[in-house]
């Protein structure tokens, strides 16, 4: 028997969605994991995709939540507050696993969560949210946003506090799930959704 065979997912929708939060939860906590750093894509308000490269900061299976950080001025946050569907892809090469993630998100700028979020982040990470003027914005040189005295180094605790202000998250509430594992014996394919009367997820098999 082959070693892709032996997968205990191969054959298994089950083991599949199991596998699936596994590396989710792993990409949010393992830096070097390829699933840190997952393609988010939204719907802008002219009906155009806009997809960007985002840190996973945490994956919450009971709730079915992933967590990122954004600066709340971003064009992103004016896409998610449309209450539209919000696409996650994230591929994994050692394990040979793709998964697309759709939920719905939402961004908070003052709360409990958005506070705990900002306490742990890095000086380094709390420095870009400092970028003036904010991001997206046209300028006719090349330049980072940050006060140049800021570039190059560590700041101060007291010289990001200002930042707060620029600092938020979104939280994705994951509805579907649709697993891609590539195998020389055979691709397997499945799509799990949620139920909400159920309160489980409910999976099918899909021709890859």
């Amino acid at each position: 028997m082959s070693g892709a065979s032996e997968a205990p997912f191969f054959n298994d929708i089950g083991a599949s969605l199991v596998e699936a939060w596994r590396l989710l939860l792993e990409g949010a906590s393992d830096r070097k994991s390829p699933l840190h750093t997952p393609t988010v894509a939204t719907v802008r308000s002219d009906g155009a995709p806009s997809q960007r490269v985002m840190v996973l900061r945490e994956a919450i299976q009971e709730t079915r939540t992933v967590r990122f950080h954004t600066d709340y001025r971003a064009s992103k946050v004016a896409d998610i507050k449309q209450n539209l569907p919000t696409s996650i892809l994230c591929y994994h090469r050692d394990a040979k696993i793709q998964l697309r993630l759709s939920g719905i998100g939402r961004v908070e700028h003052d709360s409990t969560a958005c506070d705990a979020a900002w306490n742990e982040a890095t000086l380094y990470g709390k420095r870009c949210y400092l970028a003036d003027p904010a991001p997206g914005t046209i300028v006719e040189t090349p330049i980072s946003g940050l006060d140049p005295s800021m570039e190059g180094r560590k700041p101060e605790a007291f010289e990001v506090v200002p930042a707060r202000d620029n600092f938020a998250i979104i939280l994705i509430e994951i509805r579907q799930i649709e697993w891609l594992y590539l195998a020389h014996t055979g691709h397997r394919r499945a799509v799990f959704a949620w139920n909400e009367e159920s309160d489980q997820w409910d999976g099918q098999w899909l021709i890859p």
